[in-house]
């Protein structure tokens, strides 16, 4: 849990958030963005193309449950210091082009104004003009 001062309850820096915790910032802007549906249309495409490179990817599932979409990550993605950010990065070396191809550059300059997503280097910061 990250607090008001960015550190987590934990004590460590919001830098320092879990793979799964990038995930979900990653999952809410495009949600707010694109809409749970294609949201998960498009995580769901890019972590199969993905998983070719990183298997841990396969153990990302995506469901709809009623009219809510949720999903499931490897339970290693919730540590914080893990080797887990290596498979995010796979996951979002494959979204990218994914959204650049529906969206334009719109997508991605949404997802680059997230500080976290930015300072871990999950999305690289885009480009002015």
């Amino acid at each position: 849990m990250t607090s008001t001062n960015g550190q987590r309850s934990d004590g460590h820096a919001s830098t320092e958030l879990s793979s799964a915790a990038l995930f979900t910032l990653l999952w809410d802007a495009l949600a707010d963005l694109l809409g749970t549906a294609a949201t998960a249309t498009i995580l769901r495409r890019a972590a199969g193309r993905a998983a070719r490179r990183d298997p841990e990817l396969t153990q990302i599932a995506i469901v709809r449950e009623n009219l809510e979409y949720r999903y499931t990550l490897p339970s290693a993605w919730d540590d914080w210091t893990g080797g887990t950010q290596r498979a995010l990065q796979h996951l979002v070396d494959e979204l990218l082009p994914l959204l650049v191809e529906l969206t334009g550059p719109i997508a991605v300059n949404h997802l680059a104004q997230i500080p976290a997503l930015r300072e871990r280097g999950i999305i690289p910061p885009q480009e002015e003009g």
